[in-house]
C-alpha cells in the first residue's frame, strides 16, 4: 500500500509543478490574499492544492484530506496531508527556494511522503520501511558525530512572535556549538535536506502537520531521529519539532528544551 500511495503523491505533486512553472512567467500579476499578519496565500496555492486533491479524489474518492487552504475534508483510517506550495513567500519574492509536500497517513501512522522542489526538479520520496531517497538515489543522514562543524538550519516565529526571544536564545546557544546555521524558508526542504544529508540537524516552532508530515518520514527513513522540543516522538500532529541524525540529535534537543520548555 505504501508504495501504491507512493506513486499517487508523486504524480499528484509533479501536476502542482507544472502548474508552478505555469505561473512563473505571470509574477507580479498573481492575485495574492492575506491569512493573518506575515501569512500569505496566492491564487497558484489553490490551483496547486486543487490539482493535488483532485488527483487524490479521482483514485480514492473515500480517502480524507487535510489541506493547508482548504483545511480537513471527509473522515477515514487513510489521509493525505497536502501543503500544496511550503515556501510562499520565498515564491512571491521571486526566491527559487520552495517546494510542494504531500504526505499518506494510514491509522495515524505515516506511510508514504513527497516533497517536490520545481524549480530544481529535486524529488524527494519516502515509503515506510523502504528507505527514502531522491531522484531515485537512496539518501542517507549525515554521519556527523555531535554539533562541531554541524550546519544547521532554523526558522523564527513570524507567525508568533510573542516567541522570538526564545527563538533569538535558543539560536545563540545552538550557533556557539556548531559551524553555521541557516534560515531558508521552507520547513519541507529543511526537512529533507535534513534527509539528504545536507544539513545536520533542524529545529523550529509553532509549524502545522501539513508543513511536516511528509519531511517527518523522510528524516526517519534515512536514518534519522525526529522527536519534538521534550523528545518526544509523536509529531504526526505537527507543532515544535527537531529533526537530526542520532548523534546530533542527542547534543541538540537538551539545548532547546533548555531555553523553550
Amino acid at each position: 500500500m505504501s508504495e501504491a500511495a507512493l506513486n499517487i503523491a508523486i504524480e499528484a505533486a509533479r501536476k502542482a509543478g507544472d502548474i508552478i512553472h505555469r505561473y512563473l512567467p505571470k509574477m507580479g500579476r498573481i492575485a495574492v490574499s492575506k491569512k493573518t499578519r506575515n501569512d500569505y496565500v496566492t491564487e497558484v496555492d489553490r490551483a496547486c492544492e486543487y490539482a493535488i486533491v483532485s488527483h487524490i479524489r479521482k483514485l480514492h474518492p473515500d480517502h480524507a484530506i487535510l489541506a493547508e487552504e482548504g483545511g480537513a475534508d471527509g473522515e477515514s483510517d487513510e489521509l493525505w496531508i497536502i501543503d500544496p506550495l511550503d515556501g510562499t513567500s520565498n515564491f512571491l519574492h521571486g526566491i527559487p527556494h520552495y517546494a510542494i509536500s504531500i504526505a499518506h497517513q494510514v491509522k495515524g501512522r505515516l506511510v508514504a511522503g513527497v516533497i517536490y522542489d520545481p524549480i530544481k526538479e529535486e524529488l524527494f520520496t519516502a515509503a515506510r520501511g523502504r528507505g527514502a531517497y531522491l531522484n531515485d538515489q537512496r539518501m542517507r543522514v549525515t554521519p556527523r558525530p555531535g554539533l562541531e562543524g554541524a550546519i544547521m538550519a532554523t526558522a523564527l516565529p513570524f507567525r508568533k512572535r510573542r516567541h522570538l526571544q526564545q527563538s533569538l536564545d535558543t539560536l545563540a546557544a545552538v550557533f556557539t556549538e556548531v559551524e553555521d546555521i541557516r534560515r531558508a524558508g521552507s520547513a519541507a526542504l529543511d526537512l529533507a535536506y535534513v534527509a539528504a544529508g545536507r544539513l545536520d540537524g533542524y529545529w523550529e516552532m509553532g509549524l502545522d502537520r501539513w508543513d511536516i508530515a511528509a519531511g517527518i518520514l523522510l528524516v526517519r527513513e534515512a536514518g534519522g531521529v525526529v522527536t519534538d522540543f521534550s523528545g518526544n516522538d509523536s509529531l504526526e500532529r505537527g507543532g515544535n519539532i527537531i529533526a537530526a541524525p542520532y548523534k546530533v540529535m542527542a547534543a541538540l534537543q537538551p539545548i532547546i528544551a533548555k531555553h523553550i520548555p
